[in-house]
């Protein structure tokens, strides 16, 4: 597994989606793919799987401070009085004394932005999470998050077609990981201007994709799949490098015609 620093910080490059996976399901696969070598489990409260991803985690053996936990806050519970206990229900249903990366799952119109982070950063100071950051927020409300405390991250949907250029400038200038899910989805992805490059590397497309998406700074995906061929296959991208002409004629893919 490759690592990217960020905020002096070692992050795994590549994660682990659960969105979807329930039951038996998310735990066998969130053990799966710490066996092969995945570090970096993503989770959320509303994804209703916590406490697999926790039981997972405890079955694999790996020990738990080689494992990045990412988990999010509902929307419904914003609230200055609410992440607290939220938070604590999170670290039970993870059999976990503290959470890698919190993060607010969806920006709120009812809840103020500073309340909210400003909770969250009093469970950062008690010891309960190490890093905060966001998901669903554009580079504006990006920034404002960042005018109150220091982001993490700002998880968004990133893969060919779709551009993300504001939101990865403001990665690279100010230390922050944008965490791209949905890495496999949209059309982009099937693009023949994918599956020729993955033909000249001996790769397939999803591994083209997820490949040109660790090589652009302070970028990680986080792809979920119930298949285990495919959760390997995912994970082998980092046995071959893409061109900056392969880079340019995929970032092309979300140009304007």
């Amino acid at each position: 597994m490759d690592y990217i620093e960020i905020q002096g910080d070692r992050v795994p490059a590549i994660g682990f989606g659960t969105w979807q996976l329930a039951g038996d399901a998310a735990r066998e696969g969130v053990r799966h793919a710490l066996e092969l070598g995945y570090r970096h489990i993503d989770t959320a409260q509303a994804y209703g799987n916590e406490a697999e991803v926790g039981r997972a985690i405890k079955e694999s053996g790996v020990a738990r401070d080689e494992v990045f936990i990412t988990t999010k806050l509902r929307r419904e519970e914003l609230a200055g009085d609410r992440v607290g206990p939220v938070t604590d229900e999170s670290l039970r249903r993870l059999d976990s004394g503290y959470i890698d990366l919190l993060l607010i799952h969806w920006p709120s119109e009812e809840v103020p932005l500073k309340v909210t982070l400003d909770a969250m950063v009093e469970q950062q100071e008690a010891g309960k999470v190490r890093h905060i950051g966001v998901s669903n927020f554009r580079t504006s409300l990006l920034n404002e998050a960042m005018a109150h405390t220091r982001i993490f991250t700002d998880q968004v949907p990133y893969q060919p077609g779709r551009t993300q250029r504001g939101l990865c400038e403001v990665a690279r200038t100010e230390d922050v990981l944008l965490t791209a899910y949905s890495p496999l989805r949209g059309r982009g992805v099937a693009d023949e201007t994918i599956e020729a490059i993955a033909a000249e590397h001996g790769k397939t497309a999803a591994q083209v994709v997820l490949r040109w998406l660790v090589q652009q700074p302070n970028v990680s995906p986080i792809p979920r799949s119930a298949n285990p061929d495919h959760r390997a296959a995912n994970l082998d991208i980092f046995d071959f490098s893409l061109t900056d002409d392969d880079m340019a004629r995929i970032h092309a893919l979300a140009e304007p015609t």
